[in-house]
């Protein structure tokens, strides 16, 4: 079954629900890029999601908007808080992809109180963003974030600003947190009024590396083998209205997919539970 396509958000955009996590893409060779490209081709993916910290990311991604132009919905990112050094990353970004625009720029990882403020506020990257955005360099702005404050964050955020969308995490460890999964909620509730793109990562988070080794590309360890991947996605396919954005790895990518064009009905509570007590799983944030 085709992945199914949902509106991003007040873009007119109709997004997979599961966008590409170009993160992956941050240190490996083109010609490894090249085949994620075929994967995505072949699931009929159309959004990709890159940011100027991801490596060599915007680099890779570049000769894939030039192969198939118009094919993909195009977001980036900066995390500089300053407007002036948030323009010349925006610049570099457009070298980096080799086009005149991004769909959507999103102010990275927004969530440390002192650099909210200044993102935020006169001289901030706001203020670059509101102004490419008249420039048509870029079409519309979100914001990400990373924690287990982000979702109520976000939602301060969107109080400060009328953003187009935003990213945060989503699993079931993570949505177990009381503060969180109330945040989560009227969060989106706030977006669907809005009309906002909800985003979210890290749906395969199986625990923190905590001194492991390391065997993926991944910040955190993931969930690797397919039934575990599918019960994953498939719980975060089941809240309604919100995009999947892909790990960071490119190994996981087919098997991320794969989950999703088998996506029926959500696990239960049960289930969840069962595999969080029979892997061991533990939260990222606390």
């Amino acid at each position: 079954m085709p992945i199914p396509l949902l509106p991003f958000g007040r873009t007119g955009h109709q997004s997979t629900r599961i966008i590409f996590g170009a993160a992956a893409l941050g240190r490996v060779a083109q010609d490894v890029a090249d085949r994620s490209l075929d994967v995505l081709l072949e699931h009929d993916i159309n959004h990709i999601d890159v940011a100027a910290s991801y490596g060599d990311a915007e680099l890779r991604v570049a000769p894939w908007l030039k192969r198939y132009p118009n094919r993909f919905f195009v977001a980036t990112k900066t995390n500089k808080r300053r407007a002036e050094e948030a323009r010349e990353e925006l610049k570099r970004s457009l070298d980096r992809l080799q086009i005149d625009k991004v769909d959507l720029w999103q102010l990275h990882n927004l969530s440390d109180p002192i650099e909210w403020d200044t993102a935020l506020s006169p001289g901030g990257v706001i203020d670059a963003a509101v102004e490419a955005r008249e420039q048509g360099l870029v079409r519309f702005i979100g914001v990400t974030g990373h924690g287990a404050q982000i979702a109520a964050n976000h939602r301060r955020s969107l109080r400060r600003f009328d953003f187009d969308s935003v990213l945060l995490p989503y699993n079931y460890l993570t949505l177990q947190s009381a503060y969180y999964f109330e945040n989560f909620h009227a969060l989106k509730a706030t977006c669907q009024e809005r009309n906002t793109a909800v985003q979210t990562i890290k749906s395969l988070a199986y625990r923190p590396w905590s001194g492991r080794e390391r065997t993926n590309s991944t910040w955190y360890q993931p969930l690797q083998d397919q039934p575990e991947i599918d019960t994953a996605v498939h719980w975060a396919m089941g809240e309604p209205g919100i995009f999947v954005i892909s790990s960071g790895d490119v190994n996981l990518l087919p098997k991320i997919l794969d989950a999703a064009e088998r996506f029926d009905t959500r696990p239960s509570d049960a289930d969840m539970q069962r595999m969080v007590e029979r892997l061991q799983m533990e939260p990222l944030f606390v």
